[in-house]
């Protein structure tokens, strides 16, 4: 009976050679389906970065013929005393770190008690999560003009409230330090905590329920359980909510611009009031993208040291 051939080895070398070709398609693959994205992280990210970069090293406006090339002249400028945009710009500056380190504890703070609240299997639960979450979805145009009505210092709905109750009702919400910041902090809190609440949510959720069983028999109360068991577990969501609200409210501009206008005088006016007034109504678009750059590196800088800390936390 004849033997059937034998199929012949395959070498090392060609099994090397087909899993090189297999790896190649699934990369070709990645990229092709990554080349959307690319591209419009390209036109509407990078090519704005090096524009702005490229405009800042000029004396740019677009008023004029020509736009003279002066390098490091509108950092420079920022950085000295006297200068036409030093003083107004690190005010503004000034303004938007208050905002922040006012308002940043209390967007992590009461939206974490609210998700801890909203963990728990309560009647309704579902109902109360829309309610805090349904002010995020509205515009910042719909919040300005609503609060500045209910807290307008002579006709609003707030300090009449106050009044009917039998409280001052002549505060100067929107017109008078501190309580500009009052407001400006209330409002972006109550507009933007229903993000945050959910975020840490779903953080809570993905907590497993073994080490809360497992608190609970070396006799764990609830306050143990939530500094033991919960806050450890969330401590990346928090790196990121942290972060992103430091963020965020360094770029705040809608709620001071539509609520105060900037008063008292230009007390409220933010960083980005500034330099949207500079670039937009003054048409020095050279000096405004220098400040641009100078309130990245500043949030950059932030950024970092807020990741370091946190890492060294865990």
């Amino acid at each position: 009976m004849a033997s059937l051939p034998l199929a012949p080895a395959t070498s090392p070398a060609s099994r090397l050679s087909r899993a090189a070709g297999r790896g190649r398609r699934k990369t070709l693959t990645a990229y092709l389906f990554l080349t959307p994205f690319l591209v419009l992280f390209c036109v509407f990210v990078v090519a704005p970065i090096i524009t702005g970069l490229w405009v800042s090293l000029h004396d740019w406006n677009p008023l004029l013929p020509r736009q003279p090339f002066v390098g490091l002249q509108n950092y420079i400028e920022l950085f000295t005393p006297g200068s036409l945009t030093s003083g107004d710009f690190w005010e503004s500056m000034r303004a938007t770190a208050i905002f922040t380190i006012a308002s940043v504890p209390f967007l992590l703070v009461v939206p974490f008690a609210l998700a801890v609240l909203l963990h728990q299997k309560l009647k309704g639960g579902t109902v109360f999560r829309a309610i805090f979450f349904a002010p995020y979805v509205l515009g910042v145009a719909v919040i300005g003009v609503i609060w500045k009505f209910l807290l307008d210092p002579q006709s609003g709905t707030l300090n009449k409230v106050l009044g009917a109750m039998g409280l001052p009702d002549s505060i100067p919400w929107t017109v008078d330090v501190p309580w500009v910041w009052i407001s400006l902090v209330g409002v972006t809190v109550w507009w933007t905590m229903g993000f945050n609440t959910v975020i840490l949510l779903a953080g809570m959720q993905g907590i497993g329920s073994e080490l809360y069983d497992a608190a609970a028999v070396d006799g764990a109360g609830v306050w143990r359980k939530l500094t033991g068991v919960t806050l450890p577990g969330l401590r990346p969501v928090f790196m990121f909510i942290t972060t992103t609200s430091i963020l965020a409210s360094a770029n705040m501009f809608g709620q001071s611009f539509l609520i105060t206008a900037g008063a008292p005088g230009d007390e409220s006016r933010t960083a980005i009031m500034y330099i949207a007034d500079q670039g937009l109504k003054q048409s020095q678009m050279g000096a405004a993208s220098a400040m641009s750059y100078i309130l990245f590196a500043c949030l950059a800088v932030i950024s970092v040291i807020n990741f370091r800390l946190q890492r060294e936390r865990s």
